[in-house]
């Protein structure tokens, strides 16, 4: 693993299309940043796939279909550790992460959720299924949110949301739509703000949460600050 300054080596897991990952890649390409995209993790080929292959970003498949979850780990580990990999992002991985991996990545280990949690959270609670529960549910409320993986689903210290407001007639494809523009921008962010306090080795602080009163694409617009701080995570 990289000390002190960096850049950190970034390995992405990733299960389906990777239109986050895409946006993990787009931000890297943009400018001088911290750290890098080092490796693309697939339990499964899919679009992700294609993505790596155009970047020029090595890919490991690791099946874990049928195996036992101390084979997944000692594989996932050993990738990792021939890519020297410093810090791992979930990027619509379908599958539960080997606690081993996320010991040996605490507080290097990032998820992105489509939902406020602690609500719409937990096994399950994934893709379509969330905007559907979302749809059905009288939350005033929807977006993102990032945080830490730990060993249980979605529960781990969150490190920033975005939010906006729902109107009750968008339909769980709408939402889908609304939030997924925000997760193309929250998670860039959060990885700037992750590398940053790793880099001044201290724990990283919650950012503050967004919300976007109108349009995501108003706010965009109207926004001219990153995004700043707030409370320690605990």
């Amino acid at each position: 693993m990289t000390r002190g300054r960096g850049p950190f080596r970034v390995a992405v897991f990733a299960s389906g299309g990777g239109s986050n990952f895409q946006s993990l890649i787009n931000h890297v390409s943009s400018g001088d940043r911290a750290w890098s995209i080092d490796l693309l993790v697939m339990n499964r080929e899919g679009g992700a796939l294609r993505r790596a292959r155009s970047a020029g970003v090595p890919v490991h498949i690791i099946p874990t279909k049928d195996r036992e979850m101390s084979e997944i780990a000692q594989d996932t580990l050993r990738v990792l550790d021939e890519h020297a990999i410093d810090i791992v992002l979930l990027a619509g991985y379908l599958r539960f992460v080997p606690s081993e991996v996320t010991s040996r990545f605490s507080g290097r280990i990032l998820n992105i959720h489509p939902a406020l949690l602690p609500e719409f959270g937990g096994p399950g609670m994934y893709g379509m299924n969330v905007h559907r529960a979302v749809a059905d549910s009288e939350s005033t409320k929807i977006g993102a949110t990032i945080h830490f993986v730990s060993d249980l689903y979605d529960e781990g210290a969150i490190l920033g949301q975005w939010r906006m407001s729902r109107r009750p007639e968008d339909s769980a494809e709408e939402i889908a739509a609304k939030v997924l523009k925000i997760e193309h921008r929250l998670y860039p962010a959060a990885v700037d703000h992750l590398c940053d306090a790793l880099i001044a080795d201290t724990r990283p602080v919650r950012m503050v949460d967004v919300d976007v009163k109108n349009s995501f694409e108003e706010h965009r617009r109207k926004s001219s600050t990153s995004i700043k701080l707030t409370e320690e995570i605990q």
